[in-house]
């Protein structure tokens, strides 16, 4: 596994940085090929220490975010959320019949709240790299990422469409007309 360890207003200890291989490293159990993880650790005011943890295996992308007044707590929950994410996921593409939900690649995208008293500005850009997968898989990457919308390209029509839970529970998608 490559681990790539980036920090903002803060050094990182070789402890630190130790403890995070450690425990990273002994996820290479649920791992066939590569694995790519990155950390993000940052300290805000009130001492609160976040760890953010985004792992890429075979094409999926899991991410786990924790925050608690010791880092070394909050690495080790995050590595947690993430030990439990992979085992659900192992778990979904067992009772699945399509092994190709591997190579599905989820982004990493967090909805922005929109505030009456917050100005119309842009504050966050996210690029990732997509693959055409099915409408199915699209649901899948989205349920287990936790999020309430999924940007993938569609399989069968090859245009970038949007899956969307509503409010009611199901399942929308939204596709442009070209033309």
């Amino acid at each position: 596994m490559r681990i790539t360890i980036n920090s903002r207003d803060m050094t990182v200890s070789d402890a630190m940085q130790e403890r995070i291989e450690k425990r990273l490293n002994k996820l290479d159990r649920y791992f066939r090929g590569d694995a790519d993880a990155q950390v993000r650790l940052s300290q805000e005011r009130g001492a609160r220490n976040i760890v953010e943890i985004t792992l890429v295996i075979g094409g999926v992308m899991l991410r786990a975010q924790e925050s608690s007044a010791d880092m070394y707590q909050s690495v080790d929950r995050a590595v947690d959320k993430i030990d439990r994410q992979i085992r659900r996921h192992h778990t979904k593409l067992g009772k699945k019949a399509d092994p190709a939900a591997l190579e599905a690649l989820a982004p990493d995208v967090e909805p922005v709240p929109a505030w009456e008293d917050t100005p119309d500005e842009l504050v966050r850009v996210k690029r990732f790299p997509v693959k055409p997968m099915p409408v199915e898989d699209a649901i899948a990457q989205m349920d287990m990422l936790g999020h309430s919308f999924f940007v993938f390209v569609n399989a069968e029509t090859n245009i970038t469409s949007v899956i969307y839970r509503r409010t009611d529970g199901t399942i929308g998608m939204l596709e442009p007309i070209l033309g």
